[in-house]
């Protein structure tokens, strides 16, 4: 027993607290150093891409390089910067860091995998020398699932919400319908290659066409409605869990815009602006659901 008063703030007091405190400082330090080495990893891969040096060729048709660009792009201007920001607030012990931070890990995440086995390794179609930088993608991945944990144990378990009924069911709705439409476009494309070998697109990528499709449709898509009953059935324990599907849907969404344009530019022949009417309608909706939230639990 220390003497503390139930509820009191128990962080840094009493033999146990120090150790625990220390504890977590070398968690902050950690996850501070390794999300500002992947922000400079994520600057270094963009540099040495298709984007400025192409100095990185991926084992892939050369038209994919449109989309690449676009990700790099994202990665140089949006990502790099909260990731290196991010990283150096939480050395500095800054509390704002973790929700910095809690943008970046799955949208890492499905960048590093779609960068290492979502290319054409097995087509004798294509060259490429990307391998050479699996150290680099391995880094990326592993500090985006550190951070991920960090942030879900540091952010609040619970937060007060308060939404009017009215409002989330706007907000369900809409959110829901493009999410189904989001659904429905790569439903329509897998089932077409079920039923005839192929689609737009595919003979080009067919294994980034089965990992996009099947990442959406399995983890970002049902990700997405689940933020959404959880603020009908536990708004104030699923703080954390919007934060995280906002993060991830917000840089995601970005990415795959700029994507989008930079095909468009290009006169890329698979762009089609049905896609990106889509997307630009789910990016607008998204940025506008997570101002939505975030007032609903101030609000609280």
């Amino acid at each position: 027993m220390n003497g503390a008063p139930p509820g009191a703030d128990r962080t840094g007091t009493g033999a146990d607290e120090g150790r625990e405190g220390r504890g977590r400082r070398l968690e902050r330090i950690a996850v501070g150093l390794l999300s500002v080495a992947t922000g400079v990893v994520l600057v270094y891969l963009a540099v040495k891409g298709p984007l400025w040096l192409g100095h990185i060729r991926y084992k892939t048709a050369p038209v994919i390089d449109n989309q690449v660009v676009g990700q790099d792009l994202v990665n140089l201007f949006l990502l790099a910067p909260i990731s290196i920001a991010g990283g150096m607030a939480l050395l500095l012990g800054k509390g704002f860091a973790k929700y910095l931070l809690v943008l970046t890990p799955l949208y890492l995440v499905y960048y590093a995998l779609s960068y290492t086995i979502g290319w054409e390794w097995s087509s004798p179609r294509y060259g490429g020398n990307s391998q050479r930088y699996t150290f680099h993608f391995l880094l990326v991945l592993v500090s985006a699932l550190l951070t991920l944990l960090y942030c879900l144990s540091a952010l609040p378990r619970a937060r007060r919400a308060r939404f009017g009924k009215w409002g989330l069911a706007v907000y369900s709705a809409v959110l829901g319908a493009l999410l189904l439409v989001f659904a429905g476009m790569w439903i329509g494309e897998v089932r077409e290659v079920m039923a005839t070998g192929t689609t737009r697109g595919y003979d080009l990528a067919p294994t980034a066409f089965w990992l996009v499709r099947v990442f959406d449709l399995g983890f970002s898509i049902p990700l997405g409605l689940l933020s959404i009953y959880l603020l009908w059935a536990r708004p104030e324990g699923s703080f954390a869990i919007q934060l995280v599907f906002y993060g991830f849907f917000g840089t995601m969404i970005v990415a795959v815009n700029a994507m989008g344009l930079f095909m468009l530019a290009r006169g890329d022949p698979t762009f089609l602006w049905r896609d990106l009417a889509v997307f630009l309608a789910l990016g607008a909706t998204i940025f506008a659901g997570f101002g939505y939230v975030i007032r609903g639990y101030r609000a609280g």
